[in-house]
């Protein structure tokens, strides 16, 4: 009999607030040239099942497709083939809480690129902390 139990790892979560207005954050995280200031080059557009990829740099183009869409508080997207992202904005007197969420980790799985989940989800685990900094610096500066 198959073991169909799927060794799910903790998702990431990143939360920051921001010393601006939900629009401007909003701008920043759903918008083709916004994502490419903090995150990665790509051709995004705000469109529910957009397919769009996004420049991986080394990893090359990376597929993704817009799941979800509710401006201006979220926006989800299909990221590789098991990674899902999540941008939450929440207004919080005049500052907007900014929280990532990426999910889709699997200890059974590996990426494209061959690379166990358990490795990917510590380096990318740290390398949000840096990534959502830069959002911070791009929407506060």
């Amino acid at each position: 009999m198959e073991n169909n139990t799927q060794n799910t790892l903790l998702e990431i979560r990143r939360t920051a607030l921001l010393k601006a207005p939900i629009q401007k954050v909003w701008d920043a995280v759903a918008t083709s040239e916004g994502i490419a200031a903090w995150f990665m080059p790509n051709d995004f557009q705000p469109i529910l099942g957009y397919e769009f990829q996004l420049n991986a740099g080394p990893f090359g183009m990376s597929p993704c497709k817009v799941t979800e869409l509710d401006p201006p508080n979220r926006l989800s997207f299909r990221w590789g083939k098991d990674w899902t992202i999540v941008f939450e904005l929440t207004e919080k007197e005049g500052q907007t809480e900014f929280t990532l969420i990426h999910s889709g980790w699997d200890a059974d799985k590996v990426t494209e690129f061959g690379q166990p989940h358990q490795a990917v989800r510590e380096t990318m685990d740290k390398g949000w902390v840096g990534i959502v900094q830069k959002l911070v610096t791009f929407v506060e500066g």
